[in-house]
C-alpha cells in the first residue's frame, strides 16, 4: 500500500461543485492539504473548483489513487476502465454493496475479480477514505486531515474514524496513515497491518474491527507486526446481539468472542474495550520509553488520590515500587517533615514545582522504580503550569515512563494545554495512568515474545483416514467411543477397553479387562449416555456385568426408540485421579479452536476454561493449563499430590495436531480425561467426535491455512 498512500496524483471520479455531495467533500479534502495533482472526474467536464475536469478517468490517463464516489451501479465498468488505464490503488467510497443486499453482494463480487483481473489495491467500498499526514493527502470526507503522529490507525467503521479525528484533534494527539477499511473487498485488516508494521512514521498500530476476513493470516501478520510495533485493537460484536449487529452493518461474519481473545493473546495484541482506552494506551505507548519491569512510583500532592491509584496499581498487576534507604533520606532532607518519603511520595498540598521536580528526580534515580505516575490535585496555592513544566522537563530526557495525571477541571485548563502541546500523556483519572502504565509494561514483555513451531508428532495418519472414510459410508456424523482408535492413532493414552456386540462377548471381555469396570451404550444417536441408562459404574463381578447389559438391551430401546445400538464398551474404572476435558470447535474465522478445563461443574457451571487457537506451542499449551482459575487444584492443595501437568500438556499438542491436520473434524472432546499424579500419566476415558457436513478429501493434508500458520509458529 507505499504508493497509495504516497500518490503524487489523485483523481477524483465523481468530482462536483455542489455542496452535500460526497464528490465535493472529497475535492475541498485534498484542496485544503494535498500538494500533489488533484485530477476531477465529471462526465459534464469544463473545471470543478477551478480545476480542469475530465469527462472519464481514460481522457486523462493514469494516476497514482483514484477515489470513487459515483453510484455503486456504475463502479463496476469504472474500475474496469481505471485497470485498462493502469491504476493500481483505487479507494470506494460508495455504498450500496454487500452491506445492502443480495444484489449489492453479486456488485461487489464484480469488482473483486476486475480488480484480481488487474492487480487493482482497493479501499472499501462504503468507506470514508484514507489519509496520510506526512503526504498533506486527505482523501476522504472527513472535512479536516490529523494532526501528523506516531500512530496509524484502521477502522471498519467510517463514523469511529470520524470520532477518533475529533477527539484526538482536541487531545493533540497525531497520527501517521489512517484508512476507513470500509466491506474489505479487497484490501483488508492484515494488508494495513503489514503497511503500518513497514512505514517508518508510525510508532503505534491501532484498529477498530467488526470482524476479520482470513484469521491465519491475521495471526501470522500480527505477530510480526506486534513484535515490532505495539498494535491495540478494539473487537466489536462481543455479544450475540453484538454480532448481529455487525453482520447487518458491514455484511461481516463475526466468529465467537472466545475465538478472538484467544487469537489476540497468542499474536501479542492489547485488545482494549473503548475508544477511550485505546487513545490513552496508544499515546502512552506512542511517547514513553518502555519500563525494565512493573514497579512504580507514585509523586502525589494529596493522600486519598494516591491511595486510590495504589489499590488500582496493585489490582492491574503493578508493584508499588519499595524505594532504597538511600532515596528515602534523601527525601527526607529535600521534604518537609509531614511529607511521606514511603511510596506513593506525598509531597504535600503546597508543594512547589521545586517541590515536586525534587521529588521527581530523586525517584526516578531509584533502581528499585521502573516508571512513575505523577498525580497532581488542585489545592489553593498550586502552580499548575509549573508543575506541568516540570514533568515535561524530565518526560523529555527520562528513560524511564512518567505518566501524568492531573486530577482536575478548570484549573487544570492551562497545564494540560502545555502538556498536550509536548505531548506528554496525561489522564483525567489517575486509574486511566495505571492502566495506560499496565500497557506499557505488557507491551515491553510482547515485544520479545518468541513463537515457537508447534511440535510434529509421528503419528499413524491413515489410521484416522481410514475410520473417518468409515464413517462417510455409513452416514455417520458423530463418532463417540467406538473412535478411540483415532486417540491411539495420535498416541494419546486410552483406558483399558473393549466393544462388545453380544451378551457372551461382554461377559468374556469383561473377565480379560478385570473388575471393577465401567460399562456404556455404544450409539451413534445417543450423546448422553447417562440420560438414558446408558452407564453403569462399579461393575464388581460376570453377574453384575450380565445385569447390566440385559437392562440397557432392554430399557434403552424404550427411551430412544431412534437409537440404533451397536453394542457397549466396557473399561476399566478408574480410581484416584483428577478429571479434565479438552476439546476443540472450528471457529469460522481461525479455524480449530482448543479448549482445557477441569470437569464436572467446572465447566459445566462454572465456566473456568482457556481457550487457544490451534496449532499451538508447548508454551501456549502450558498456557492453557496454567490459564484456568483452579489450575492450583491440579498442581496440589491441602495435601493432594500434583497431577501429571506434563502429560495434559502433551496430550493437548498431540490433539491440536490432529484437528489441524484434519479440518474435517468439526467438534471432538474428551471428556473426561483423568489425570493421575505426577509421573503417573493421564488416560481418555471418554470421547466424542462430530465431523463436518459435506466432502471428505483431502484428509492426509492439513488446510493451506493451516499448514501455512504451523510452519510459521
Amino acid at each position: 500500500m507505499h504508493d497509495m498512500f504516497n500518490a503524487k496524483s489523485v483523481a477524483v471520479i465523481g468530482a462536483s461543485e455542489t455542496k452535500g455531495k460526497i464528490g465535493y467533500d472529497i475535492m475541498k479534502s485534498l484542496l485544503n492539504y494535498y500538494k500533489g495533482k488533484i485530477v476531477p472526474i465529471n462526465p459534464k467536464g469544463g473545471k470543478i473548483h477551478g480545476i480542469p475536469a475530465y469527462a472519464s478517468i481514460k481522457e486523462h490517463g493514469l494516476v497514482d489513487l483514484a477515489v470513487i464516489t459515483i453510484p455503486a451501479h456504475l463502479i463496476p465498468a469504472t474500475v474496469e476502465e481505471c485497470g485498462e488505464t493502469g491504476i493500481k490503488n483505487i479507494v470506494v467510497i460508495s455504498a450500496g454493496f454487500k452491506e445492502i443486499d443480495e444484489e449489492g453482494a453479486k456488485l461487489e463480487n464484480q469488482l473483486v475479480e476486475i480488480c484480481k483481473n488487474y492487480g487493482i489495491k482497493l479501499v472499501g467500498p462504503n468507506c470514508l477514505g484514507i489519509m496520510n499526514t506526512y503526504n498533506d493527502m486527505n482523501a476522504s470526507f472527513s472535512s479536516d486531515i490529523a494532526h501528523k503522529g506516531k500512530i496509524s490507525f484502521m477502522t471498519q467503521s467510517g463514523a469511529i474514524m470520524a470520532a477518533i479525528l475529533d477527539y484526538a484533534d482536541k487531545k493533540n494527539i497525531g497520527f501517521s496513515r489512517i484508512v476507513s477499511l470500509g466491506n474489505k473487498a479487497v484490501i483488508n485488516e492484515n494488508h494495513c497491518m503489514k503497511d503500518f508494521m513497514e512505514d517508518e512514521n508510525t510508532e503505534v498500530i491501532t484498529a477498530y474491527l467488526e470482524g476479520i476476513v482470513d484469521g491465519p493470516g491475521f495471526i501470522r501478520a500480527s505477530r510480526r507486526a506486534s513484535r515490532k510495533k505495539p498494535v491495540l485493537v478494539i473487537k466489536s460484536g462481543r455479544t450475540s446481539k453484538g454480532s448481529e449487529a455487525v453482520s447487518s452493518h458491514t455484511g461481516t461474519i463475526a466468529g465467537s468472542d472466545s475465538a478472538y481473545e484467544a487469537a489476540f493473546s497468542q499474536c501479542g495484541i492489547i485488545r482494549v474495550n473503548s475508544l477511550d482506552e485505546m487513545m490513552d494506551y496508544s499515546s502512552a505507548l506512542a511517547f514513553s520509553p518502555l519500563p525494565k519491569g512493573n514497579r512504580i512510583a507514585i509523586i502525589t500532592n494529596a493522600g486519598g488520590p494516591a491511595i486510590m491509584t495504589t489499590d488500582v496499581a496493585i489490582k492491574n498487576g503493578l508493584e508499588i515500587a519499595q524505594l532504597t534507604c538511600e532515596t528515602r533520606e534523601k527525601l527526607k532532607e529535600g521534604l518537609p517533615d509531614t511529607a511521606s518519603v514511603k511510596n506513593p511520595v506525598d509531597v504535600l498540598g503546597d508543594a512547589s514545582p521545586e517541590r515536586y521536580a525534587f521529588a521527581l528526580e530523586t525517584v526516578l534515580e531509584d533502581p528499585n522504580v521502573d516508571g512513575v505516575i505523577y498525580l497532581v490535585t488542585p489545592q489553593s496555592v498550586t502552580d499548575a503550569e509549573g508543575i506541568a513544566d516540570v514533568a515535561i522537563e524530565h518526560a523529555e530526557r527520562s528513560e524511564k515512563p512518567i505518566l501524568c495525571s492531573f486530577f482536575g477541571g478548570t484549573s487544570f485548563e492551562g497545564a494540560e494545554k502545555l502538556l498536550a502541546l509536548k505531548q506528554i500523556p496525561n489522564y483525567l483519572y489517575p486509574k486511566r495512568a495505571v492502566k495506560s502504565m499496565k500497557k506499557l509494561y505488557d507491551y515491553s514483555i510482547i515485544k520479545d515474545q518468541e513463537y515457537p513451531k508447534s511440535p510434529e508428532f509421528d503419528v499413524d495418519k491413515v489410521a484416522v483416514k481410514n475410520i473417518i472414510e468409515e464413517a462417510k459410508e455409513k452416514g455417520m456424523h458423530t463418532l463417540g467411543l467406538e473412535s478411540f482408535d483415532i486417540l491411539k492413532a495420535y498416541g494419546i493414552p486410552t483406558v483399558g477397553t473393549a466393544i462388545t456386540k453380544t451378551l457372551e462377548e461382554t461377559v468374556k471381555a469383561a473377565e480379560e479387562i478385570g473388575y471393577p469396570l465401567v460399562m456404556k451404550i455404544v450409539s451413534p444417536q445417543i450423546s448422553h449416555k447417562s440420560d438414558v441408562g446408558g452407564i453403569k459404574l462399579n461393575l464388581k463381578n460376570r453377574g453384575e456385568v450380565k445385569v447390566a447389559y440385559e437392562d440397557m438391551m432392554e430399557n434403552i430401546p424404550k427411551k430412544e426408540p431412534n437409537a440404533h445400538l451397536e453394542g457397549v464398551q466396557l473399561q476399566k474404572m478408574l480410581s484416584g485421579g483428577k478429571e479434565v476435558i479438552i476439546g476443540m470447535v472450528q471457529d469460522p474465522t481461525f479455524g480449530p479452536m482448543l479448549m482445557f478445563g477441569l470437569g464436572g461443574i467446572y465447566v459445566e457451571v462454572l465456566k473456568d476454561v482457556k481457550f487457544q487457537i490451534a496449532p499451538v506451542n508447548e508454551t501456549e499449551a502450558k498456557d492453557m493449563v496454567a490459564g484456568i482459575k483452579t489450575h492450583e487444584l491440579l498442581e496440589g492443595t491441602r495435601g493432594d499430590k500434583p497431577k501429571d501437568i506434563d502429560s495434559i500438556v502433551d496430550i493437548i499438542l498431540r490433539i491440536s495436531q490432529l484437528v489441524t491436520d484434519f479440518p474435517e473434524i468439526n467438534e471432538f472432546e474428551i471428556n473426561p480425561l483423568m489425570v493421575f499424579d505426577e509421573g503417573d500419566g493421564a488416560l481418555a476415558v471418554d470421547m466424542r467426535l462430530m465431523l463436518k457436513e459435506g466432502g471428505f478429501d483431502n484428509l492426509l493434508q492439513p488446510s493451506g491455512e493451516a499448514m501455512s500458520l504451523r510452519s510459521s509458529n
